[in-house]
């Protein structure tokens, strides 16, 4: 059973981080970042702060059995032509150590400055740069080695794959990292996890796979199981927004070996839970998954208002658009494909990969590719799907799904009309799909 209500206060009670810790955690960074800019060596190298991580992504959870928490935010600085990348770091943590707030709480990371409150929580002070080339990077302090970096295109990504799960995505990240450190039984960074199951959102009848948090729980688990399964071995885990950036180097072998066998057994277990049609034994089983902390709602009236749900449905479908579900195949899923967008040189403009530029404006000229897991041959879909005021006068709102009939794996366009569009891939064989992806276009 859904048990819908029991998760509803199952995440606001247990799960997610009270506001009251959420305001703190906001007027302590406030604090941090009042020192740095008022610092007098590197206060003016100071540009600005980013949230990063669960912060920004809104997946922070309580920690458990009153453990700190943690959250991250990036350190935007001027870039010093005569310094190794290893001084941004040295001289962050010198400005703690002039601090009497802060002299005895900060400790340096390979990253990021940590900054420690006794029992409650911990802030990671990552030094972030756009050098003069346009790279955006933080700093390996091991290696005195600049990483590049894409935070905004990360969490971008998050919401579009949050957009497409119906809002149910963040919840599945949350009750993951619960399990993880209720469980203790398996490790694994929640920027690889979040990936992991980022990745596994799919555009196929997303009204019904996504509907409500169990369904989507047991939806991706399914399918980061099937992808698991086609890799023994560690696959490269690159950065959904910065290709070039992968996340390796924050795992190894034995632990993704580990993580691949306990979401093979908590899929099972969700999945037994979610089937079983007797109540009782349903909770039953949803705490073996989550611990008895999992129980029923404390109030009537808080039972009836989280299972009456909103309805999940697609917007309202453009007058030539198709929807790949409606082409005869049957879902399979378990591999994986990503879209890359490039903007292409035009005099005046911005151009590069779109991931990064966030957006990009009227009159330009794009190119997607495709990356996939899916071994030739197999037979690539396209969708673009136009929005807007502008595209809906000129009768362009689009959404026929095409296929690459010449093999490039490649297509182009040209931004006609301002407005928050999409293109979408889909990998067909033996008459099923074996993986989608989304990509938002914001024209302005």
């Amino acid at each position: 059973m859904k048990l819908l209500a029991y998760f509803s206060e199952f995440l606001a009670d247990t799960v997610n981080l009270n506001q009251t810790r959420l305001g703190l955690l906001k007027d302590r960074v406030g604090a941090i970042t009042s020192t740095l800019k008022t610092d007098s060596q590197i206060g003016n190298l100071y540009r600005t702060h980013i949230p990063q991580g669960s912060w920004a992504h809104r997946t922070i959870i309580k920690p458990f059995n009153n453990h700190e928490f943690d959250a991250d935010f990036l350190l935007h600085m001027e870039e010093m032509e005569d310094w190794k990348p290893k001084d941004y770091l040295r001289e962050v943590r010198a400005a703690f150590k002039r601090s009497a707030t802060y002299k005895e709480k900060v400790t340096k990371k390979n990253r990021c400055c940590r900054i420690v409150y006794a029992g409650d929580c911990h802030v990671d002070v990552v030094p972030y740069i756009t050098l003069a080339d346009g790279r955006e990077v933080i700093v390996n302090y091991a290696d005195n080695e600049f990483e590049d970096t894409n935070p905004q295109g990360f969490t971008d990504w998050m919401k579009e794959k949050d957009g497409l799960a119906n809002g149910q995505l963040r919840r599945v990240i949350k009750l993951l990292k619960y399990v993880r450190d209720y469980k203790q039984t398996f490790r694994v960074p929640s920027v690889i996890l979040t990936t992991l199951l980022g990745e596994r959102v799919q555009t196929w009848h997303e009204a019904t796979r996504y509907s409500d948090t169990p369904t989507a729980l047991k939806t991706i688990l399914a399918d980061l199981d099937a992808w698991l399964d086609l890799y023994p071995l560690m696959p490269p885990l690159p950065d959904p927004s910065c290709p070039e950036t992968t996340f390796n180097h924050r795992w190894n072998q034995d632990q993704y070996g580990n993580f691949r066998n306990k979401i093979k057994l908590y899929s099972s277990w969700v999945t037994e839970a979610f089937d079983e049609d007797d109540k009782t034994l349903s909770l039953a089983a949803w705490q073996r998954v989550f611990g008895t902390s999992f129980q029923q709602p404390s109030s009537v009236q808080k039972s009836l208002t989280a299972s009456s749900g909103l309805p999940t449905t697609r917007e309202a479908r453009a007058p030539y658009e198709q929807y790949i579900e409606e082409f005869g195949f049957n879902w399979k899923g378990g591999h994986k494909v990503r879209i890359n967008a490039q903007v292409l040189p035009k005099a005046g403009f911005r151009h590069g990969s779109l991931r990064r530029l966030r957006r990009v404006s009227t009159l330009q000229s794009l190119h997607f590719t495709i990356t996939t897991d899916v071994p030739e041959p197999y037979d690539l879909y396209w969708k673009v799907r136009n929005r807007g005021p502008e595209a809906t006068a000129h009768g362009q709102l689009r959404g026929e799904i095409t296929l690459d009939e010449d093999r490039s794996r490649s297509r182009k366009e040209t931004t006609s009309w301002k407005g928050q569009h999409y293109v979408e891939a889909y990998i067909v064989k033996d008459g099923r799909v074996l993986a989608t992806d989304h990509h938002d276009v914001v024209i302005n």
